[in-house]
């Protein structure tokens, strides 16, 4: 589906949401009902994807916030990661799940996951929503992902370009 001369649809609304609840129903069975879980959200783009996955995750989780830069006004990673806002819950003896809405280069996800190592969770899992396994520069896998993504710039569903396009329902291939 087109919908105008730049923005082509790859996943709909419904296709998104029932990942989703597939999603919250794995981390969900993940962890027993005493475990301390802390799902940590990357901004900006993974807010969206992180506030509809933790309401499918039928137990309760903290939720924490790190705000992260590689891109800038950019439409590709500047390959530097700059820490705006760290996380402020201590994660010690806790289980992690650091969310993202999308895994490209890999950079972002590898250097945050050794920082929080450092502060001895439990354990740590890495969930993004699209898993564009194509643009890696690092060598990283994510634990759960949404689905597989072209080697495409796209936009939408928390994504955007130069902040623009985040509020989309779907996700769509942007012609830059």
């Amino acid at each position: 589906m087109v919908l105008d001369n730049k923005i082509e649809e790859l996943f709909s609304e419904d296709r998104i949401n029932r990942r989703i609840k597939e999603l919250g129903e794995v981390f969900t069975n993940l962890y027993d009902i005493t475990d301390e879980v802390v799902v940590i959200c990357l901004l900006r783009g993974g807010f969206i994807f992180t506030a509809d996955l933790v309401r499918n995750i039928k137990r309760n989780v903290l939720i924490d916030f790190m705000s992260v830069s590689s891109y800038g006004n950019e439409t590709t990673s500047s390959g530097q990661l700059k820490i705006e806002k760290d996380i402020s819950v201590d994660i010690a003896n806790k289980h992690v799940i650091i969310i993202d809405d999308i895994i490209d280069t890999g950079l972002t996800m590898k250097e945050i996951k050794e920082l929080l190592l450092k502060r001895n969770p439990k354990s740590i899992k890495t969930c993004c929503l699209l898993d564009k396994e194509e643009g890696r520069t690092v060598n990283m896998s994510v634990d759960y992902c949404g689905f597989k993504c072209p080697n495409k710039y796209v936009i939408g569903y928390g994504m955007d370009s130069c902040n623009s396009y985040r509020n989309l329902p779907f996700i769509g291939v942007l012609d830059v």
